[in-house]
């Protein structure tokens, strides 16, 4: 099997598989409790959150652990909204957890929203910012949501540029970091008042995260029942998957962008190849137009297929891609955030392939000729194949 769908999950690594087996034998009571077992679990928790909170460059003390990203982005969403209706600014490029959560606070009438307009290649420019942020009414909160890095495409928006415009115009701004932490330069994802993180994105397990704000910022609960998480996320944390995001954490300080960096000339060999062996077959192969995106994405529209279809066809030759986010599997329509990039028609042909750090030039081999026979098998010869 050939994996290269690390945007949708990365495999654990050794540091965190061996934290969770530690923490599995010492620390499997309820770290709430205040009798030795639970302190014992409690260890392995503050450990994590020391270093979740180094990753992102925080206090401890603002690291709140929840059950993944999805969640921390809908806390992070409902934080400043918690009386008259505020504006809450984001767009349709930002993950299904963003735009639905906004959605949902609008349909409660918590919330006007007002959807950006990316400029072309899908960047959120400051001044497309400062006329969305116009619409605030006088004496509300404002949040800004977006993504630092995109699920889909791997374009990297200027977060600095975009929080520094929002709080001169007195707005505060949630990051959803999920697909930045450890991957790109920690200066393109830090700086939001709150920001969101995902450990399975890190290379730690699934069903924990954490959103982490800046030093005074209040968090809202979204759910009740519990005083854990200082009451902002009740429910019984998992010391054992605490622990295993506290190792990635660490290991993704420890030169996580530097390994993510040296797979740029790996995605560039792809898409050459690739869009090589399009023309040999006479398909119509290009990557998504994006600016600046992280090293190890690669978008591509493939003419004349539906991208679900071929992630099947791939799937059966033995290469793991996807057609969009893991979020949205099984839906039928295509990626709003492609569309609102390419448009409906071409976004339905759309194929995402994200390396990681496991992935090898033989991965890249494997999947140039796999998409060559599967596309190869339909064109026919070059001079009657069909292009879009």
């Amino acid at each position: 099997m050939i994996y290269l769908d690390h945007n949708a999950t990365t495999p654990p690594c050794d540091e965190a598989l061996a934290a969770m087996r530690e923490a599995a034998r010492l620390g499997w009571a309820n770290p709430s409790s205040v009798h030795a077992a639970g302190r014992a679990a409690r260890r392995f928790v503050d450990e994590a959150r020391e270093a979740v909170a180094r990753l992102a460059g925080e206090s401890p003390r603002d690291v709140v652990f929840t059950s993944g990203g999805t969640e921390a982005n809908n806390l992070g969403l409902a934080r400043p909204f918690g009386g008259a209706p505020g504006l809450l600014v984001t767009s349709r490029l930002e993950h299904p957890s963003v735009v639905a959560f906004a959605e949902e606070l609008a349909r409660r009438g918590a919330v006007e929203l007002a959807w950006l307009e990316p400029a072309p290649g899908g960047a959120i420019t400051p001044d497309a910012l400062a006329l969305a942020l116009s619409r605030r009414p006088p004496g509300r909160p404002a949040l800004v949501a977006l993504h630092a890095v995109h699920h889909e495409t791997g374009a990297v928006q200027d977060v600095a540029a975009l929080v520094a415009r929002a709080e001169a115009l007195g707005a505060e701004v949630h990051v959803d970091a999920v697909q930045a932490a450890g991957r790109v330069p920690h200066a393109l994802w830090r700086g939001g008042h709150t920001t969101a993180l995902a450990a399975h994105k890190l290379r730690g397990p699934k069903g924990v995260g954490a959103l982490v704000t800046r030093p005074g910022v209040n968090a809202r609960p979204i759910l009740r029942g519990g005083s854990q998480e200082r009451g902002l996320r009740p429910g019984t944390l998992d010391a054992v998957a605490v622990a295993g995001f506290g190792a990635a954490a660490r290991r993704a300080l420890e030169g996580g962008p530097e390994r993510y960096a040296a797979l740029a000339p790996l995605r560039d060999a792809l898409e050459a190849r690739t869009l090589e062996a399009g023309r040999r077959l006479g398909v119509a192969i290009e990557p998504t137009p994006v600016g600046r995106r992280a090293p190890h994405v690669s978008h591509l529209l493939v003419g004349g297929w539906a991208g679900d279809e071929l992630a099947a066809a791939l799937d059966l030759e033995g290469v793991c891609v996807s057609s969009g986010s893991a979020c949205a599997a099984g839906t039928a329509e295509p990626s709003p955030a492609i569309v609102a990039l390419v448009g409906e028609a071409r976004a339905r042909s759309s194929l995402r392939v994200s390396l990681g750090e496991t992935s090898q030039p033989a991965d890249v081999d494997a999947f140039v000729d796999a998409l060559a026979l599967i596309i190869g098998r339909r064109a026919g010869p070059p001079s009657t194949a069909r292009t879009t």
